[in-house]
């Protein structure tokens, strides 16, 4: 069976750990790889690299930077379709959405292609007496990404081009369900021209989390995955001195008034709930009916619903693959029996779902609840699969107060004709992301991503204008060059602008 090694100085390797653990496909169930779990010893190995690395690369020129970032660019490109089936193979997910995630992923190292403007800084003439004042940013060093199993290119992309394009060095804890995509990638820098150091890629599970999350010689953790942990990396890396993202969990709403157009409005509502089999962080699961919308609404959602095309990631039609594991499938179909059991009505029922000539796959249907309140444990937890559950509202604003008494702040969306109702909406709703007939708000490379509450700990958001402040630290430089001539006297009082 093939192994999957970690990427380390520009090279595969084995590591010091002999303990590994299996790589499944899910369309299948079968075992196809197994992947290295990286020691506290190889996190100590891919430190001393990147050090040795950041040296040279922190001094780097823009140029030289923004060149890489440019030849890196063309190799997603050039290399779309072989990355987006290894991601499908270990992932799930459909050929056609992981090749969605790439592209989502390539506009970050876009952003990173211009970061020569974004970094200029800025300069003050003579803000006293012959001094003037001016300010640059600089790479911090060593850095370390941990990210998730359901978006193994994208998230990663959202964090190392703007890292390694502000001078830094780069260590990669990607999920061990789904890996090859990360060394992929580790491949794609090597070609591209970025010497060997710069970016890495640790293997493993919580040992090689806290590895990072205590080393020394690591100065920043971004971190993407649930609000547990999330905590838990944000507490552990500030505990040990380090600048952290941490973005968590969520539970996002997509609202619709009655003025909306119910097919629009069913139909991105589908999509944005059972798209990549609802492991999406910004994932519609829940929809909020309001008013007179509300039995036609469900009358569409169970049409659609039923029309979606279940089966293998890379087989053509494809709407919705497997989810990620067999525990998955069986918390997600325990999740609709709960549902039922505590009042729901099960509009379309996805559990026992078998797909011909992968009957030992980790599929299961979309399932669509209904008459769903906010006590239930349907609506209460993040189940990160295909279940949307319908909860009803008598107006805008009691829909507002719903989500905003709901412990997650990170998507929503809102389903109208009405312009005074979306501006409402986006002012009163205490979320980060807000889309107006746009069900997934992910927002482009050149915004930052990320939401309130318990969806991020912390006060950082990942990528755009917020990745280049996180990534880097200003500098501020007073300066006086008096003639040789000049007599000057030197005050004991605190100095002040004259």
């Amino acid at each position: 069976m093939k192994t999957i090694q970690h990427w380390i100085n520009g090279s595969p390797a084995a590591g010091t750990n002999p303990q590994t653990a299996l790589v499944f496909n899910p369309a299948t169930g079968q075992e196809q790889a197994q992947v290295a779990l990286g020691s506290a010893a190889d996190v100590d190995a891919a430190v001393a690299a990147a050090s040795r690395a950041f040296e040279t690369w922190s001094e780097s020129s823009l140029t030289q930077r923004t060149q890489v970032m440019f030849a890196f660019r063309q190799l997603l490109v050039d290399h779309e379709e072989e990355l987006a089936r290894i991601i499908s193979a270990e992932h799930g997910k459909t050929v056609d959405d992981a090749r969605g995630e790439i592209v989502r992923g390539r506009e970050v190292v876009e952003f990173a292609c211009g970061l020569g403007d974004i970094l200029k800084g800025s300069f003050s003439d003579q803000v006293s007496r012959g001094v003037d004042v001016h300010n640059f940013r600089q790479p911090l060093g060593v850095v370390a990404g941990i990210t998730p199993f359901n978006f193994p290119a994208m998230v990663p992309l959202w964090m190392h081009p703007i890292a390694v394009a502000t001078g830094n060095t780069f260590i990669l804890k990607p999920s061990e369900r789904d890996p090859s995509a990360a060394n992929f990638v580790a491949d794609l820098y090597k070609r591209a021209g970025l010497p060997d150091g710069v970016f890495n890629v640790v293997h493993g599970g919580k040992s090689a989390v806290d590895a990072i999350l205590t080393h020394p010689g690591i100065e920043a953790v971004s971190f993407v995955g649930s609000t547990p942990i999330a905590k838990y990396v944000h507490e552990q890396a500030t505990a040990h001195g380090k600048r952290v993202q941490a973005l968590g969990g969520a539970k996002n709403h997509a609202v619709v008034l009655p003025d909306a157009d119910l097919d629009f409005a069913a139909n991105h509502i589908t999509a944005g709930a059972y798209g990549s089999a609802g492991e999406r962080c910004m994932a519609v699961s829940v929809a909020v009916a309001v008013g007179d919308a509300a039995d036609g609404l469900v009358k569409v959602l169970e049409r659609k619903a039923l029309e979606v095309k279940v089966g293998p990631g890379d087989a053509p039609g494809t709407d919705m693959g497997p989810v990620i594991t067999k525990a998955a499938q069986e918390r997600i179909e325990n999740a609709v029996t709960t549902a039922a059991t505590q009042g729901a009505t099960i509009v379309v029922d996805g559990r026992g779902l078998k797909v011909e000539g992968h009957e030992e796959g980790f599929f299961t249907g979309p399932s669509l609840l209904d008459h769903v309140t906010a006590e239930m444990d349907a609506y209460k937890e993040e189940l990160f699969g295909p279940v949307l559950a319908i909860v009803r509202a008598e107006s805008l604003d009691e829909a507002i107060a719903l989500i905003n008494a709901n412990p997650y702040g990170n998507g929503t969306a809102l389903f109208t004709a009405s312009g005074e109702a979306a501006r409402r909406f986006q002012r009163k709703i205490n979320v980060g992301m807000i889309g107006v007939n746009v069900p997934v708000p992910v927002p482009m490379s050149y915004y930052s991503f990320g939401g309130w509450k318990d969806s991020l700990i912390g006060d950082s958001p990942i990528h755009g204008p917020e990745g280049i402040r996180f990534y880097t630290r200003p500098k501020v430089v007073t300066t006086r060059w008096p003639q040789p001539t000049q007599q000057t006297t030197a005050g004991f009082n605190f100095p002040t602008s004259s």
